[in-house]
């Protein structure tokens, strides 16, 4: 009897032993788990911020078609809205399919060649560094899903195409634009954004664009202008006597609207391509120049309008808070708050001279995005270089004036002479200009048998 309990005692301390061996060893180990527990709940967190901060740039849509519909004739308010709605839906097809593998492939410093299509790629992502596996090492340094890189990288962009948008409207057909606007997200926007942020030679060189002066909104304002060239100017725009005759905006309170959802989702555009939470320490620096920035072109714009127009001019008001916006993009995180102060001051100054010489010779943009986005894009890509080394953090090599000068060119020249051309292909295939008679009616009926404000057109008319 003794010997049978001894056998019942064995098997009761021992069994269990095995049965959960696994467990035991695992709680053997809590250090080990700790730190699983802390990767993944940081990979949580960055992946949350970029994708609240991509949910922010993707509202900047609604800013867009605000601004530049209130900036328009009420006759060609819906076209507007449509091609605001439709372009942010051709980018995502044309982004997916073709643009982000030739933006962030493995390849040459000139074209990538590996992962192409579709996402298809390998990728171990959130691996970063040298556990990375795949085909898309130039995004490697931030520990976030392929999907949240993709998500983030398309909505800026869906902004290159709806930068276009402005400068082309009132007299361009909803067809070609949407062709062209497929064209630059696929292929136009990807090239150059490989040489900048896909590892190319432009970055190489030690060429510093942060979250996209040149890479985002410079190359839409270089595409914007070849089209308003290709286009030409509105109908009575520029009188035979050399006069130029304002067309008004019809909604100023739809502009303004606009102009603040911008500056609010410009604070997921700025401080989310950090692509990352960390201490949280460059996020609150990012912030607070891009704000610093904006507020300093809004008052910029004002004294210069107020000077030069001889009053505080609302549509020059709204364009240099957006200026100072662009001026920032590329140097916020490496500038300090008084140097923000005064890139955004410079900005709003640049922006209504700019209006005003694009104006003077007979190039005509409707909402001024040539002047915002290109005039000012090139100048924050070389503010930094000029004011980078007050506020870069440690360890962080500021590039020369010379160095941002070769990456602003080079884009720029490929930007525009290809928009050009590709432009003008599609004016000699089917034309990109609506006729003069459907100009002046209004696109809304000519291009899509509607209008925003039937009942208010039908009280003017009576």
């Amino acid at each position: 009897m003794k010997q049978y309990f001894k056998s019942i005692a064995f098997l009761l301390l021992v069994v269990p032993m095995f049965l959960f061996a696994d467990e035991a060893a695992t709680v053997a180990n809590p250090a080990e788990e700790t730190a699983k527990a802390i990767q993944t709940l940081t990979v949580g967190l960055d992946t949350l911020w970029v994708l609240v901060a991509g949910m922010l740039v993707f509202f900047m849509n609604a800013g867009f078609a605000l601004v530049e519909s209130g900036f328009a004739q009420s006759k060609n308010t819906v076209n507007i809205l449509a091609k605001n709605f439709i372009v942010f839906a051709a980018a995502t097809f044309s982004y997916w399919a073709i643009g982000w593998g030739l933006m962030f492939g493995d390849g040459s410093p000139y074209l990538a060649s590996e992962g192409l299509f579709f996402l298809g790629g390998a990728d171990n992502s959130p691996a970063i560094g040298d556990a990375y596996q795949g085909v898309y090492s130039s995004m490697n340094w931030t520990g976030i899903p392929l999907f949240a890189k993709f998500f983030f990288q398309l909505v800026f962009a869906a902004t290159a195409a709806t930068i276009v948008s402005g400068a082309v409207a009132e007299r361009i057909k909803f067809h070609s634009f949407l062709i062209f606007s497929f064209i630059l997200v696929a292929f136009l926007y990807p090239f150059t954004g490989h040489w900048v942020w896909g590892g190319g030679w432009i970055s190489a060189l030690g060429f510093h664009d942060f979250a996209g002066s040149t890479v985002v909104h410079s190359v839409g304002g270089w595409a914007a202008l070849a089209g308003a060239i290709v286009l030409g100017a509105r109908k009575g725009k520029y009188l035979p006597d050399g006069r130029i005759k304002p067309i008004l905006g019809h909604n100023m309170t739809s502009a303004a609207l606009g102009t603040l959802i911008l500056w609010l989702g410009w604070f997921g555009f700025n401080p989310g391509s950090t692509m990352g939470v960390g201490d949280g320490s460059v996020m609150a620096h990012v912030i607070v120049t891009t704000n610093i920035s904006a507020a300093l072109g809004a008052l910029a714009s004002t004294v210069t309008a107020w000077v030069i127009l001889k009053k505080p001019d609302l549509g020059m008001i709204l364009n240099g808070t957006l200026a100072g916006l662009v001026g920032i993009t590329a140097p916020c995180a490496i500038v300090s708050p008084t140097s923000a102060a005064i890139i955004g001051a410079v900005s709003g100054t640049l922006v209504v001279l700019s209006v005003l010489f694009f104006d003077k010779i007979k190039i005509d943009d409707p909402v001024g995005a040539t002047s915002v986005h290109l005039v000012c894009g090139i100048w924050g890509t070389l503010a930094v270089a000029i004011f980078g080394y007050e506020g870069a953090p440690a360890g962080v090599e500021v590039p020369s004036i010379l160095t941002q000068l070769i990456g602003i060119l080079a884009i720029g020249g490929f930007t525009f002479v290809v928009s050009f051309i590709l432009w003008y292909v599609l004016k000699l295939a089917g034309g990109i200009r609506v006729g003069e008679e459907e100009e002046l009616s209004g696109l809304d009926l000519g291009e899509h048998g509607a209008e925003a404000y039937p009942d208010f057109n039908i009280r003017a008319r009576g």
